[in-house]
């Protein structure tokens, strides 16, 4: 396997397995947040405003990975 082939296929680890983690974890986020505004319609939106602010955390994570197979590839 050649230097090249290394470079994508570590990206492409990098990046698959660093997504599975948000992707989970925005799962339950919204999964919650729904089950919680189905049992309090009342709090809707405090309820939708901390989702949000979650899901852009666990999106971040995915972000790093992103950046760290961008990282693995061109260096």
């Amino acid at each position: 396997m050649d230097v090249e082939s290394a470079k994508i296929l570590g990206m492409a680890l990098a990046v698959g397995l660093g997504v599975i983690g948000p992707g989970i974890g925005i799962g339950i986020v919204v999964g919650k947040a729904l089950e919680a505004m189905g049992r309090n319609p009342d709090a809707a939106g405090s309820i939708q405003t901390v989702m949000f602010i979650g899901v852009a955390f666990t999106e971040a994570l995915a972000i790093f990975a992103l950046v760290i197979g961008f990282i693995l590839k061109f260096t």
